[in-house]
């Protein structure tokens, strides 16, 4: 358990100083909302890079088509995302933080049914935190197009949520009956 590094976690290591600098260079955006907008940046460009990643090194068919997912959908709300920012002096995230980029390495090393069981709880873990940060920004968010974004993005996350968790008990059970 202990070296299982958690998605959860990584977003908010790293791009804490990200997200002041953000807020304190640009707009009007509080820090809260900046803070926001960085880290689910930063986890949705993790998403594809790792989507890309599971699409390569995975050995289910269903954590491929997670993965394909993962890409597709995540790269939309991206692009979904600069346009809710607006003219807001936000640095976007081109590359994986320190944090990400770890996981990804560590990732990069498994391969079969090791990989598959580590990709998707990584993705259990990173979704129930995504989840919950656009729960609480489509209600006390302070941006109104931050907000509207975060309310619509929402029950995507939680339909990823809901698939991940499928597929995580299935690349478990498969593994354990093996």
């Amino acid at each position: 358990m202990s070296a299982r590094i958690s998605v959860t976690a990584i977003a908010a290591v790293g791009m804490f100083s990200l997200a002041f600098g953000a807020a304190a260079a640009g707009g009007s955006l509080s820090r809260k909302d900046a803070k926001f907008m960085q880290e689910v940046a930063a986890d949705g460009l993790a998403e594809v890079e790792l989507g890309k990643l599971a699409q390569q090194k995975a050995s289910s068919d269903d954590v491929k088509k997670f993965a394909q997912m993962m890409v597709d959908d995540h790269t939309k709300a991206l692009d979904d995302l600069k346009s809710a920012a607006g003219t807001h002096n936000i640095t976007w995230p081109t590359t994986l933080d320190a944090d990400h980029k770890k996981l990804s390495d560590r990732l990069s090393k498994l391969s079969g049914a090791g990989f598959d069981r580590e990709y998707m709880q990584a993705m259990v873990d990173g979704h129930k935190k995504v989840a919950a940060d656009l729960r609480k920004e489509s209600q006390s968010g302070t941006d109104a197009d931050l907000k509207a974004w975060a309310s619509k993005t929402l029950p995507t996350v939680e339909a990823h949520l809901k698939q991940a968790e499928t597929v995580n008990k299935t690349v478990h059970s498969s593994t354990a009956t093996h």
